[in-house]
């Protein structure tokens, strides 16, 4: 019987399908139960009783394993994996065994992992913490290096800035529930118009009509989206079409100022989406302005085809409102930090205050200054 177990026995290294997220937070997954297993040999023989924290560092393992690799049935993995369900889980209980680990881990290891701890403590603690700033009063002291009665700092430390990591991604989190929430709901909309326009189909058609004499307004509107004299329900999806395809002409025109993302949310791919709904119903609304006279000179439009390319122009018009929403959606994932970032790109966070400078002793001034000072005086 081999006295060590496999290299990898929970199959961490191996190609599951999932985001390129997923597979990173899986390496990083291995390579913490590769120092659990090393930390069980060398607790059993110097402390048993830390055979517990491990033990319990090797829980949150499983259960971050058990949340990259949820089985679900369609369509209900794909959803949650578009909403980043699964990430949150997975991040916390990563989380929790990288604490764990600090609390048992050798003092010889335990010395030099007060950097690291320190790097990610001023990403996400605010600079005026009291843990952080002890923490560097410590490095400053101590040369980077940290001794056994400060490991307790040093874990209450990475627990708070990690704390403070899982608040900025469900910040994320939240803001894309609102954007798939609303998403359904302008959609629902939009297809419970279309619906209706089909049941009620001249009277709803006939609001996307026109007057052939604007004059003459107690005339039936004759110019429709389908032709002359069809106010039928094919003009209103037909509006609804065009107002959805000048939506997505915004929406590709937008990419240029959209950034890929390391995390596992898609919210550029869900504004977007979100735009589609938002044009077509925005279309269905400007038509109507424009038949209701609600528009001073813009009372008639002659051809079918001017309705369609108003329709559009609608559509694209939506991109004034979702501007402002994708300015939300940056500045929320700006504001979860990572390791790597420019200096410039701590989203509006104060820069961190330079330690004070030693007291050191008054400067010495010649006997021939203090000459010309007294002379000075005197002259004054």
């Amino acid at each position: 019987m081999a006295k060590y177990p496999l290299p990898d026995p929970y199959r961490d290294c191996d190609q599951f399908p999932g985001s390129s997220w997923s597979k990173r937070l899986s390496a990083h997954v291995a390579d913490l139960q590769g120092q659990i297993t090393k930390l069980k040999y060398d607790v059993a023989a110097r402390n048993p009783s830390d055979l517990v924290v491990a033990e319990k560092a090797e829980m949150h393992l499983q259960a971050a394993r058990a949340a990259l690799r949820e089985k679900q049935r369609w369509p209900a993995r794909p959803l949650r994996r578009f909403a980043g369900g699964h990430a949150d889980g997975a991040l916390a209980n990563t989380h929790e065994a990288e604490v764990a680990i600090l609390r048992i881990v050798p003092q010889v290891d335990l010395r030099w992992r007060g950097l690291a701890v320190l790097v990610q403590a001023r990403l996400h603690i605010d600079p005026q913490d009291m843990r952080l700033q002890q923490l560097e009063t410590v490095f400053a002291h101590q040369n980077a290096r940290i001794e056994a009665p400060d490991r307790e700092l040093l874990v209450s430390t990475l627990h708070a800035a990690y704390q403070a990591e899982e608040a900025e991604r469900a910040k994320v989190r939240s803001f894309m529930h609102i954007v798939c929430a609303a998403t359904v709901m302008m959609a629902l909309i939009a297809i419970g118009f279309a619906i209706w326009a089909f049941l009620q189909s001249k009277a709803i058609g006939t609001n996307f009509c026109f007057l052939e004499n604007p004059d003459d307004l107690s005339a039936e509107p004759t110019i429709c989206p389908f032709g002359k004299n069809k106010p039928n329900w094919e003009g209103v999806w037909l509006v609804e079409f065009m107002g959805m395809l000048g939506a997505a002409l915004a929406g590709a025109v937008a990419l240029r100022k959209v950034r890929g993302t390391a995390g596992p949310y898609y919210v550029a791919t869900s504004l977007l989406l979100l735009r589609l709904p938002v044009g077509a119903l925005t279309a269905v609304i400007g038509i109507m302005f424009l038949s209701g006279r609600f528009f001073p000179g813009l009372t008639a439009l002659d051809t079918p085809i001017q309705i369609l390319m108003w329709a559009a122009a609608f559509g694209v018009l939506q991109e004034a409102v979702m501007q402002a929403i994708d300015r939300q959606g940056r500045a929320l994932l700006d504001n979860v930090r990572s390791p790597g970032r420019k200096p410039g790109e701590d989203a509006g966070r104060p820069p961190p205050k330079p330690p004070p400078m030693p007291p050191g002793p008054a400067p010495r001034v010649s006997r021939v200054a203090q000459a010309v000072a007294a002379r000075v005086k005197k002259k004054s």
